[in-house]
């Protein structure tokens, strides 16, 4: 018998780096939303990890540490939609899906295999602070965005190092990752001028990319029109 799972992408609205830790870790205050589009995971019995469309290091992966943090075992199967490297945070809520289907809820310890997880175990609209194990719910707004994912990928602790060694830059445009991210990787600065042309309106980069993002329905080339979902209902 097999649990079929959805993982929605995320979409970080904006994000403002408040301070360093000692330890090196950044603490933020950030919006986020659930979108209608992620991975599809199949869970059955058994032990090992199957991903289609993406190679991964299986030892490394989020869903084996969501697996252990929790103290199940199971066979997983994921189908892969978002792509890693984007900042919609696929592998996040992979692990979070499958926390939720083992009904663990400690979001500080969710955190601490990867900041979004607390995140997206909650899902819908919320504010995130600490190092993203704070999560407070807001208000559920249905609201239409058009993504563009362009071919590279922003590895998110280089892009914050690239934010340190740039001395701590504040982004215009509500993401202080955002001057870091096109630093790091130049031509993400291609991307957004093709979707400013093609919108109309200033693209803004989703958490520390490499997806750029606008309000509103651009349908056409590589964009993708997505709305916002709810929290997922819990489990009776």
């Amino acid at each position: 018998m097999s649990t079929e799972l959805f993982a929605p992408a995320k979409l970080t609205l904006s994000l403002r780096v408040v301070g360093v830790r000692l330890d090196g870790f950044h603490e933020i205050e950030a919006e986020m939303v659930s979108l209608d589009f992620g991975d599809r995971l199949v869970v059955s019995e058994g032990v090992g990890l199957e991903v289609v469309g993406l190679e991964v290091d299986a030892d490394d992966n989020l869903v084996v540490r969501a697996l252990r943090l929790a103290g199940r075992t199971a066979r997983v199967r994921i189908e892969k939609a978002v792509a890693a490297g984007a900042g919609l945070g696929g592998g996040s809520s992979d692990a979070a899906a499958i926390l939720r289907w083992a009904g663990f809820d400690d979001l500080v310890a969710a955190a601490s295999i990867g900041a979004d997880v607390a995140y997206c175990l909650v899902g819908g609209r919320a504010r995130v602070t600490g190092m993203g194990e704070v999560v407070e719910s807001l208000p559920f707004e249905e609201r239409r965005f058009t993504l563009l994912t362009p071919p590279v990928a922003c590895p998110t602790p280089a892009v914050y190092r690239r934010w340190d060694e740039l001395g701590g830059p504040v982004g215009d445009h509500g993401n202080d990752l955002e001057p870091a991210a096109v630093d790091l990787v130049p031509e993400l600065v291609w991307w957004r001028d093709e979707m400013a042309d093609a919108t109309g309106q200033r693209p803004r980069l989703a958490g520390s990319g490499s997806t750029w993002f606008v309000e509103g329905e651009y349908p056409g080339g590589e964009r993708r029109v997505v709305r916002t979902l709810p929290p997922p209902v819990p489990s009776a």
